[in-house]
């Protein structure tokens, strides 16, 4: 068991390295690509046709991916009142039923966002430096799922906590 435990700690970490190393490039490459934007808008009264969308489409892929990375350290915004109402001892229900209740709506929202890039795909065009505009989109469908995935498994371990306290009480 701890074998197994110690290969998904290490695929965890690798894919935590990857997810912050594009999340970074992405950033860098908005910044670089904002600034020659205005560098020739400034000096030279002209830019890059094809920049702004481009600028408008990393946007909301970073948007989208630290969504994901912010519901894997359980820091997405979350709106609830319910948590003020109810008793501490039922907190880590709340927070199971919660985040299985989130994964649900992404995995809605992710079957919503594969028929948006199917329809691209069969009906879209071509998006900017002629890339098909179902590629540009395909940030829905995988940014969605990811944090569907996520919810899940915050849920479980959450559930998996309360299982194992109660356990712990029960033994002593």
């Amino acid at each position: 068991m701890g074998f197994l435990k110690k290969i998904f700690s290490h695929i965890g970490t690798l894919l935590t390295w990857t997810e912050e190393a594009f999340l970074c490039l992405l950033l860098l490459g908005m910044i670089l690509l904002a600034c020659v934007q205005i560098f020739l808008r400034t000096f030279y009264s002209s830019g890059i046709l094809w920049a702004d969308p481009l600028l408008r489409y990393m946007v909301v892929w970073a948007g989208l991916f630290g969504a994901a990375v912010a519901t894997k350290q359980a820091r997405h915004i979350s709106i609830d009142i319910i948590s003020h109402l109810l008793p501490e001892q039922f907190m880590p229900w709340l927070r199971v039923v919660l985040n299985f209740f989130s994964a649900s709506v992404c995995i809605l929202i992710t079957y919503g966002a594969v028929t948006f890039v199917r329809d691209e795909a069969l009906y879209g065009g071509r998006g900017i430096l002629d890339i098909p505009s179902w590629v540009l989109n395909m940030v829905y469908p995988l940014a969605f799922s990811i944090i569907a995935v996520r919810f899940l498994i915050l849920a479980v371990r959450d559930l998996g906590h309360i299982v194992l306290r109660k356990s712990t009480i029960g033994q002593t």
